[in-house]
């Protein structure tokens, strides 16, 4: 038998425990420990939720990495067109971890309404593509039908929409620029049949998906030149890696650059998130170890007596230290199983309802995000309550500096 933790569950189990001077001292440490984790498990769920959307929709408008001509100078215009047929379309051979390679092409217009204008990018694509993130983000119609001889089908931003009072089978009225043409400025009347919402103002208030075709057209290109290849790949966490990868196995007048590349700012900002987190988890650890020591320090003093007649009893220091651990360590885990609880809760209740909103002009997302990993979660009540234990060891070696001979005197 466990001698120090029956002691402790006899402790614990007590009427005297429940009743006693440190009883109210007890419970304000628990609850400190429950808040702390479940503000540090909702830190760590909405940052990771945030950073998570954020990226999976600037690759969803950009793909993971872009394969453009050098000419085009970093543009969101396709200025420059690329062949076809290379030898890593329609896929990369010797790179692993690449799920798809997709062209596309891009040009610079203006919408013209009776009352208004507005400025767009008209990215063309093919019906290969990947549409799974404009479907996800779809709130009416349908994507266009690539199967058609002249597809004049496109999909708008619900933003767009809205400010130029667009509805679905609207034909609408376009101009776009062409430096290959007599004529300065095209025109064309493309048919919506879709509209998405993806919360990114900064490509919904321009962008507009059609058929990489009717840029062709526009540009008088070859059926065979694009503007530049997408590449998706398999694991966000090797973005960097494989960039390089596909950086050394194009031609040499290609260029390759990656998402965060492209708009480092926006990736830095995702990064400096992460120095928030681990600031708040410092604290809330902080916080609750130190109320945990008080905790442990008044339940020392409140059994000087027990204590001194342990240790009358051959009972070493060691011994008695274990039994004070395992009280504390029960009033961790119980902290840690309800600011899991709580935690939990108001998450889950977010990730289902998503009640809280957020300006998606200055945050990117329109809902608060939730991401809730299960091994961050383990990992945070790990740290929790293994730093919490550590704490307490020290204060803990008070109960050395007790004297059989004095403290048994006021039993």
């Amino acid at each position: 038998m466990n001698f120090e933790l029956f002691i402790a569950k006899r402790i614990i189990a007590g009427k005297q425990y429940k009743s006693s001077i440190s009883s109210p001292i007890i419970t304000i440490a628990t609850i400190a420990i429950a808040l702390g984790v479940a503000i540090m498990l909702i830190a760590v769920s909405i940052t990771s939720g945030f950073q998570n959307k954020v990226r999976d929709k600037m690759t969803g408008f950009k793909g993971h990495i872009q394969i453009v001509n050098y000419d085009n100078n970093n543009s969101d215009v396709s200025t420059v067109p690329i062949d076809i047929n290379q030898e890593f379309y329609p896929e990369f051979k010797n790179i692993q971890g690449i799920k798809k390679v997709q062209p596309f092409a891009n040009v610079g217009g203006i919408i013209r309404t009776p009352t208004d204008f507005e400025g767009i990018i008209f990215k063309g694509v093919t019906a290969d593509y990947d549409f799974t993130f404009f479907n996800e983000c779809l709130v009416e119609g349908r994507l266009p039908n690539f199967t058609q001889d002249r597809n004049r089908e496109i999909l708008i931003s619900e933003s767009i929409a809205n400010r130029l009072h667009f509805k679905l089978n609207d034909t609408i009225q376009t101009w776009f620029g062409s430096e290959n043409s007599t004529l300065k400025f095209k025109s064309r009347k493309p048919i919506i049949v879709g509209i998405y919402n993806t919360g990114f103002e900064q490509f919904d208030k321009i962008m507009v998906l059609g058929d990489l075709r009717e840029v062709q057209k526009i540009n008088r290109w070859k059926d065979n030149e694009v503007g530049g290849f997408e590449v998706l790949i398999d694991e966000y966490d090797q973005l960097q890696e494989k960039g390089n990868e596909v950086y050394t196995n194009i031609g040499a007048t290609l260029n390759s650059i990656t998402i965060v590349n492209n708009y480092p700012t926006i990736f830095e900002w995702l990064k400096l998130l992460d120095n928030n987190v681990w600031f708040i988890i410092g604290i809330m650890v902080l916080v609750a170890g130190i109320n945990m020591v008080t905790a442990l320090l008044v339940l020392i003093l409140e059994r000087v007596p027990m204590i001194g007649i342990l240790k009358a009893l051959g009972s070493v220091n060691w011994s008695i230290r274990k039994i004070f651990l395992y009280n504390a360590s029960y009033l961790i885990l119980k902290g840690l199983f309800w600011g899991n609880l709580i935690g939990l809760s108001i998450l889950l209740f977010q990730k289902y309802t998503k009640l809280i909103g957020l300006d998606p002009e200055t945050y990117y997302v329109s809902k608060v995000p939730v991401d809730i990993n299960v091994l961050a979660i383990f990992l945070l009540n790990l740290g929790t309550l293994v730093l919490c234990f550590l704490m307490l060891v020290v204060p803990s070696y008070i109960i050395t500096k007790i004297r059989p001979s004095k403290s048994i005197r006021f039993a």
